[in-house]
């Protein structure tokens, strides 16, 4: 049986009410509020993992140059003009570690050429020694002492506390550089 309808008679028609659509909103606006503590933990810990691997990463490949140029290679602390800083001199932003960025430079009769650099992260702390860092050939080997660096996030929450928010670049005095999880003076 057909239903007849006269003119001022609509079908119905499928779709959300006001009330249903503003619940559904705030569910979003709830959970929104929840996750974001747990996205910018998780955005920090990325940015110190990869910070930390290209620190490891710029520190192996100069003590490679070394080897196969058969220079001395430096790894540096930068500014903004990619000149390397003296001990201790902060960079633009006042911070006095490696976040300022990193440059490789080889020693070719006392010229330096760059090799390869790295920008400023200030939202990543590279805390360790400030010195430049040369690696010498035949053999790689670091000049000076053992070497470490601890990475951290330079503003430590309550979402981003503990060691599993950390990592350690320990360099031996043959110039390989390992990377591990934790705080330098953590056991590893």
């Amino acid at each position: 049986m057909q239903m007849k309808c006269d003119p001022v008679c609509q079908p119905p028609h499928g779709g959300f009410t006001l009330v249903e659509t503003l619940v559904v909103a705030a569910l979003l606006a709830v959970i929104a509020v929840l996750a974001t503590p747990s996205f910018v933990a998780w955005h920090v810990r990325d940015q110190v993992d990869a910070r930390a691997r290209a620190f490891a990463s710029t520190l192996a490949y100069a003590r490679s140059e070394a080897l196969r140029r058969g220079v001395r290679v430096t790894v540096c602390r930068i500014d903004a003009a990619r000149a390397c800083l003296v001990s201790g001199q902060p960079c633009s932003n006042g911070i006095a570690d490696w976040s300022c960025g990193w440059a490789v430079l080889a020693d070719r009769g006392g010229t330096l050429s760059l090799l390869r650099a790295q920008p400023l992260l200030a939202e990543v702390s590279i805390t360790g020694v400030q010195t430049n860092l040369t690696f010498t050939p035949p053999a790689g080997q670091l000049i000076g002492a053992f070497r470490s660096f601890d990475i951290a996030p330079r503003v430590q929450s309550k979402a981003t506390q503990g060691d599993k928010w950390r990592r350690c670049i320990r360099i031996a005095a043959g110039g390989r550089a390992r990377l591990t999880e934790g705080a330098c003076g953590a056991a590893s």
